[in-house]
Parts: C-alpha cells; structure tokens; sequence
C-alpha cells in the first residue's frame, strides 16, 4: 500500500512540474503594420490611389562590350511616386552571375532609392540579356529591371 501512495505522490509531483514548465514567458512583440497596405478585397475590387507607386529612371541597361572575367556594377535609380511608403521586400536576380544589392527601408512618397546590379562575366560569352525582378508593396506587386552585356573572350 505504502508502495502505491509513494507512486500516486511520484505522478502527482512530475504533473505538476510538468504544467509549472509549460508557461508561456514569450514576449508578443508586435509587429508594425504602419508600411503595409493591401488593397485587395473579397469582391476582387482593388483601391490603389494611397499604394505607393515605383517608377524607375530607367528599367533597361546596356553594359556594351565586356571582357570576359570582369565584374560590371550599374546602379537602376528608382523613385516613389504614390502616395504611401514603398518597401521592397525582395530583389531577386534570374541567374547566379548577378547580384542585386538594395536597402531595405522604405522609401517615403517622393523620395528614391538605388538599386545596385552587378554582373560577372567569367565563364561566359557572347551576348547575354539578364533580368532582375523587384517585389514590392505596390499593385502590380513585381517590376522588372534588365541589362544586356557582349562578353568577349580575351585571345
């Protein structure tokens, strides 16, 4: 008997240890909505006229002739030209010999930003046409940026 109040008293202590462990001390930090805006509905009706708006200097770039090997960089200049702040949450490149270098913060109603592109050329030749795509808190949600670039091979 004695065994089973032992036992009885075991279970009842692990219990209790148990639930006094599973309290949630996680903080609930919250995040800041402040830069996000959609506009999408349930009725498929969309409101853009307070979305921010991207509107590039230029979405097109040509290195001319490069030598192959050679890192070439250009910079795509940008500009907010709506009416809340543009974030861009992604820059992303079509192949691995480009790199997009971009900030993260947003960019206030007419303000403008910088994206950087850089492109290596080594085991390459020929033309190459390379895009860019930029995802961003605008309608649409995707901007492309381009450049070409003829590599030549050294003889």
């Amino acid at each position: 008997m004695e065994k089973k109040n032992m036992r009885i008293t075991l279970i009842f202590l692990i219990a209790i240890v148990s639930l006094i462990s599973c309290d949630d001390n996680q903080k609930n930090d919250q995040i800041s909505t402040d830069v996000i805006m959609n506009p999408n509905t349930a009725n498929g009706e969309i409101d853009t006229t307070m979305l921010p708006v991207i509107e590039l200097k230029e979405d097109f770039f040509d290195f001319g002739v490069v030598i192959q090997g050679e890192k070439v960089s250009h910079t795509f200049i940008f500009t907010n030209t709506g009416k809340s702040n543009l974030v861009l949450s992604s820059v992303h490149a079509g192949c691995g010999c480009t790199v997009p270098k971009y900030s993260k913060d947003p960019v206030a109603p007419g303000a403008s930003g910088e994206i950087e592109v850089t492109f290596d050329s080594s085991g390459r030749s020929g033309l190459q046409s390379k895009s860019v795509t930029i995802s961003s808190n605008t309608q649409p949600s995707r901007t492309e940026i381009r450049f070409v670039a003829d590599v030549a091979v050294p003889k």
